[in-house]
This record gives structure tokens, C-alpha cells and sequence, in this order.
């Protein structure tokens, strides 16, 4: 049966003016101006939106899926992240990882939950490892799981710079990034090592080296966190213009903190001419947000969520940014590296996965594979034991 969603401003991400869109078996079939000629009887639901804007369900490449934490204690372990907890965000699209605890945390575990999210609705996927070297893995070798299982699309997060690290070695980060690469080639698949930063002083000059000691693809490398240090920030736009492309988090910066925000982040990557669609931008949902002091301990704690990217956006267009060139780096941009296809664009062809705004850019309606999650603000589709 078709959906018909009429009388939206679509953005593909690109502006497409207002049309309509026609949904069947989980694909678009129609996006554009105008209405596709159906006949009434074969039409499910149609639905006006009134001219509201419609564009691509949001791609989360940094969540932990079965929780984060851990860094004081068991009792600071994050609990795991329910469906409608990213739904509602406008989030359609997931990329699940281990953080700091890959002990109690396993890969597998990991992999259960992506495929239970998969089952709920969703569209999701997984790096294998986590923080240590050597990585955590299911069949021995990073290569392998990329290989081999069909979640698994790269290794991440794998910690740089930073006290919580295995203070991998060059040597160390080459030798997985050429499993990581190869296995990208073999299986076609993203072939991406998505790299969390710390706030060590050595900040990308691993990558830097392996950039021009190596023969590895600019491609290869995904530095995750690099707006939690101004200083790590120019170095990582340094690295965007190498081809490399460059990870914002959305989480909270307080006034005065030698930070940007993920907003801030965005407009200072495009005012320095940083080629644009070698910037993403990820929540760090259901991780920890720990503050160390100089000793290594923690001093403070908070939960991140995939709301962080509907905020963005909104703080963005309310400083008189275009949706258009605002998108792209929570959508298309992700896709394409991450080779996730049909995902991250609202034409024909592509998954029906659908986020409608409302007047105050806040989420509206979401739709996964064609099947509608939430509408007006509520979430319809909850996940297996939410209340």
C-alpha cells in the first residue's frame, strides 16, 4: 500500500521546493514537485503537512547502544538506549560502539543490541572494539568481523590522546588501519577506524604521521570529539582539508569552556572555507560526559542523548543559517562516508526514512523504513520492553 505526503517543502537535502512524496515497501518511489499520478484506491494514508519542512531522518555514527560510562565505578554505568529514545530526536539511523568499558562491555553484546534495534525499526550498525588496542573483537581480527558481519562496518571508538587509551603506538594505529581499509575494500563496506579524542596535548598528530608516512586513504580515519578543544579543532580542519573527514559532538559546552559547540563548531569549520562534506556531526547518545581533573579522577558527570542534533540544528537556523547547508552533516554527509546506501537523501530509490518539521524546527513527524515512529511529537513505535 502508498503513502502520499503532500504539500511539503522538501529538502533532499537540497531544496527541492514544495511537493510530494510517495512511499511504498519502505522506499521512496516519488520526491519532488507536484503530485505522482496514483490511484486513489491503492493510497494507505495521505497526509498534508501543510508546507512544513521534510527532510532526511537524522544518522547518528556515535551512540552507545547498550550504554556507556563506567569510568567511576559500576554503579556509573549507563544504562542501554531504548528505541524511542532516538526516534523521537528525529534519529533513523544508528551506528552503535563501545566507549571506555570494552571489559564488562563486550562486542557481542554490542551486536545483540544493533540487531534488536534493527528489529524495533530502525536502520542500525556497529563498529567493532572499542577504546584499547588490541580491540575487542568477535572472531579474532578486525578484519574478520568487518568481513565476515554484516553490522559491522568499521573500528571505533579507538581512544587518542588521551588517559583512558591504551596509548597505541604508530606502528599500533597503522597496522589496524590497514586491517580496518582492506576489509573496507573486500566487503564494501565504510572501512573506517572512527578515532575518539581525547584532551592530550598530542592531539591528531598520530594521524598527521599516518597521513604522510602511510599509503592509507585520507578516507580511513574518523576523529570523533574534536570540538571538546579549540586548539584540537584547528587541527582537525587542517586534517578536513587533507580529505579527512572530521567528527562534531553535540554535547553541552558551558560559557567560558575551552570548547565550541557543535553549532559554534559548524559555523567556524564553514567561515574557514573547510570543505563542507568532510564534516559530521553525532550525539554521543547514551555515553557518559565525564569531567577529569588533573589527576585522572572524575569530578563530574553527564548523560548525553541524540537530541543534540535537533538542537544544533535549531540553534543554527535561528542564527539565519539555511536548512539546506545545515543538513548535510547530520545526513548525506554521513552516509557517503560511512557507504550506507540509500540512506541520507529524500528522492527516489532511497529508504522511505523521513523527518517533518514544525514551525519551530522541532520534530514533528519521523518516519524508519517507511513506517511512521512518531507523530506529532509522540512516539507511536516504542521498543521492546519501554513502558
Amino acid at each position: 500500500m502508498l503513502t502520499l505526503i503532500e504539500n511539503a517543502e522538501i529538502y533532499s537535502p537540497e531544496r527541492l521546493g514544495t511537493g510530494s512524496v510517495l512511499v511504498a515497501g519502505g522506499r521512496i518511489l516519488h520526491a519532488g514537485p507536484g503530485l505522482p499520478d496514483v490511484r486513489a484506491e491503492l493510497l494507505h494514508q495521505r497526509i498534508d503537512l501543510g508546507g512544513a519542512p521534510l527532510v532526511p531522518g537524522f544518522i547518528d555514527a556515535h551512540v552507545h547502544v547498550t550504554g556507556g560510562g563506567g569510568e567511576d565505578g559500576f554503579s556509573t554505568q549507563a544504562p542501554p538506549v531504548p528505541l524511542s529514545q532516538f526516534t523521537q530526536f528525529g534519529v533513523t539511523s544508528v551506528v552503535g560502539l563501545l566507549g571506555t568499558d570494552d571489559e564488562t562491555r563486550s562486542t557481542a553484546g554490542l551486536l545483540a543490541r544493533t540487531r534488536a534495534l534493527r528489529e524495533e525499526g530502525l536502520s542500525a550498525w556497529c563498529w567493532t572494539g572499542g577504546y584499547h588496542v588490541p580491540p575487542a573483537t568477535l572472531t579474532g581480527s578486525v578484519r574478520s568481523d568487518i568481513v565476515h558481519i554484516d553490522c559491522i562496518i568499521g573500528l571505533g571508538e579507538l581512544a587518542i590522546s588521551d588517559h583512558r587509551s591504551s596509548q597505541p603506538t604508530f606502528d599500533e594505529l597503522a597496522r589496524l588501519a590497514s586491517e580496518v581499509h582492506v576489509a573496507g575494500l573486500i566487503s564494501r563496506k565504510a572501512g573506517v577506524m572512527h578515532l575518539h579524542l581525547g584532551d592530550g596535548e598530542r592531539g591528531l598528530s598520530l594521524v598527521k604521521r599516518l597521513l604522510d608516512e602511510t599509503e592509507l586513504p585520507p578516507r580511513v580515519f574518523h576523529p570523533t570529539h574534536v570540538n571538546r578543544r579549540k586548539a584540537l579543532f584547528e587541527e582537525a580542519c587542517e586534517l578536513s582539508r587533507r580529505h579527512v573527514a572530521v567528527d562534531v559532538t553535540a554535547f553541552p559546552v558551558e560559557e567560558g569552556e575551552d570548547a565550541w559547540s557543535a553549532a559554534d563548531a559548524w559555523e567556524q569549520f564553514h567561515e574557514g572555507g573547510c570543505p563542507a562534506s568532510m564534516l559530521t556531526i553525532s550525539s554521543d547518545g547514551g555515553g557518559c560526559l565525564p569531567v577529569f581533573d588533573d589527576h585522572g579522577e572524575m569530578v563530574k558527570m553527564d548523560f548525553a542523548s541524540s537530541a543534540g542534533l535537533p538542537e544544533t540544528l535549531q540553534q543554527l537556523v535561528s542564527r539565519g543559517h539555511r536548512l539546506e547547508a545545515i543538513l548535510p552533516s547530520m545526513t548525506c554527509n554521513v552516509a557517503g562516508l560511512l557507504r550506507l546506501p540509500g540512506k541520507g537523501r529524500v528522492e527516489a530509490g532511497a529508504d522511505a526514512d523521513l523527518l517533518c518539521l514544525d514551525e519551530s524546527f522541532d520534530v514533528r513527524h519521523v518516519m524508519a523504513g517507511g513506517r511512521w515512529m512518531v507523530q506529532d511529537g509522540v512516539p507511536l513505535v516504542r521498543g521492546t520492553f519501554e513502558g
